[in-house]
């Protein structure tokens, strides 16, 4: 079993961060909201608090007993959760003289504290509070200052509980990282054994205690997650792993004859299904992104369920679901983790579809994913694809979906996606697609007026898909894709690039 560090999340946008940062480690972490915190077993080496966008002076301010932890784990308060810690044991929050963002230094340091190991004077921090920490409880310790942050860390005596009032999971933390090194090994204890072949290892001896001899079927895309999923399962299971591969109709262009192919030296036992038409029946007249979303959703069940009864005997239905989609479709009542978008592979079967799901990778980030699949020996041309959304074109054609759009959203993206290759820079992109947009503008072809269709051209560079930056294409490459765009695709007459990050923009439009 896995020995683990929880982090409770008071709904900060750097939350998944820290997880990042934790993993970065080789240490395995899961996020739980602060309010639905799981069992503490012998596996929990410690716990860390996240940062909110509420004031720990606010009345209905997330509320949590951190003396279950105090004494018993190490625990260490980030923002939010050092401030909260410091006012639940009879210090003093209050709103901050100088509203502190962006860049801070440490000029005072107290080097003997294992929290403090290593750090050099004047280290450079990230602040992002309004309030701060004006007095301390008699048992606390200053072990960190800035110029005009007194308490910019803490320690309660005698205990491994700690306060931080500035974020160490971003990198203009410069030693941020050595903070969480000091906190997760020297503190905790944490021995640093999550790598891809111990998850791989360990994950296909779990399946196969949970799955034993039942049948599964898959779902495979083509994708990186779903490629992975398969190959554990097929390394737990073999022949009693049945994969489907349906077209949808809103795959890329000839993605569905080249994506049958590329499995065919995998081993894996796959079947290609065209129900293009019942996707299109069950988008008719739908514009609204979640009802699309829901209604893909509906006919992949559908589909996979007559698929299934085909098999004898199958028992599991398997998903590729990766940790972005567990936690972005996560609600908590009134606080962290929002629901962002509905996902059509998180959530219950229907009571008339008997199988039960499994997800092999639902504890993992993308990048890990990629990693996992390098273990595994997924080709090259697999790892290095681009993430497509499960709902495929449909939610990259805004408004209602007609087979006419997505063969235009095909063309267009087809062009886009070769030339990126051809240049070189789909490696250095983390994702990129063309989005059809429900409007249309005036054009001229010729000597000929044109009222006619607008796409949008997105890429960005991302590590895990949680936060993303547009990515900074040269403009002759942007000119030639125009170009090769509107002059080779009919009802084509104009092309913009999106340059949003995420936050606040999402990757997708939809």
């Amino acid at each position: 079993m896995q020995e683990k560090i929880l982090i409770l999340d008071f709904g900060s946008q750097y939350t998944q961060l820290i997880a990042r940062r934790v993993r970065e480690l080789n240490v395995y972490c899961e996020i739980h909201p602060y309010n639905k915190v799981p069992e503490i077993d012998e596996l929990t080496k410690g716990v860390i608090l996240s940062g909110s966008p509420s004031s720990v002076r606010m009345e209905g301010a997330p509320q949590i007993d951190f003396k279950q932890f105090h004494g018993k784990l190490p625990l260490l308060g980030v923002c939010y959760g050092a401030q909260y810690i410091a006012q639940h044991s009879g210090g003093n929050v209050a709103p901050s003289e100088i509203r502190e963002y962006g860049r801070a230094n440490l000029e005072y340091i107290h080097t003997n504290n294992p929290l403090m190991k290593e750090l050099p004077t004047r280290s450079q921090v990230w602040m992002s509070h309004g309030d701060t920490i004006k007095d301390i409880p008699a048992d606390f310790e200053i072990i960190a200052s800035t110029d005009s942050v007194k308490v910019a860390a803490f320690q309660i005596k005698n205990s491994q509980t700690y306060g931080i009032q500035f974020h160490l999971e971003v990198t203009h933390s410069t030693d941020g990282k050595q903070l969480l090194q000091n906190f997760l090994i020297d503190i905790c204890g944490c021995v640093q054994d999550w790598t891809p072949f111990a998850f791989a290892e360990e994950s296909i001896d779990a399946l196969k205690e949970q799955l034993k001899d039942d049948k599964v079927v898959l779902g495979l895309s083509g994708g990186v997650d779903s490629s992975v999923a398969a190959l554990l399962l097929h390394q737990a299971v073999g022949k009693n792993l049945h994969c489907i591969f349906v077209d949808n109709g809103l795959l890329r262009k000839d993605e569905f004859a080249s994506v049958l192919s590329s499995y065919k030296d995998l081993g894996l036992n796959v079947k290609g299904v065209d129900a293009k038409q019942r996707f299109y029946d069950a988008l008719a007249g739908l514009s609204d992104p979640e009802l699309k979303r829901k209604a893909i959703g509906r006919v992949f069940i559908e589909v996979f369920d007559d698929e299934a009864h085909q098999i004898s005997d199958v028992k599991w239905l398997a998903q590729g679901t990766i940790y972005p989609d567990v936690i972005e479709s996560v609600s908590v009542n009134g606080g962290p983790s929002a629901t962002i978008k509905s996902h059509h592979n998180v959530g219950g079967l229907p009571d008339y579809m008997k199988l039960k799901i499994v997800e092999p990778l639902k504890s993992l980030f993308k990048d890990e994913v990629r990693r996992v699949g390098k273990a595994l020996g997924l080709p090259d041309d697999i790892l290095g694809r681009h993430p497509f959304p499960g709902p495929g074109l449909a939610i990259r054609i805004l408004g209602d979906v007609t087979p006419e759009k997505v063969d235009i959203l095909q063309q267009a993206d087809y062009i886009y996606v070769k030339n990126l290759k051809d240049s070189g820079w789909y490696d250095k992109v983390w994702q990129a697609g063309a989005i059809y947009l429900p409007i249309q503008s005036v054009g001229v072809m010729g000597d000929e007026r044109t009222y006619e269709n607008v796409v949008a051209l997105r890429a960005v560079s991302s590590v895990d898909g949680m936060t993303a930056d547009w990515s900074h294409l040269p403009y002759d490459l942007l000119a030639k894709i125009s170009n090769e765009i509107i002059n080779n695709i009919k009802g084509i007459n104009r092309v913009v690039y999106d340059i949003s990050s995420k936050p606040p923009a999402t990757i997708e439009w939809e």
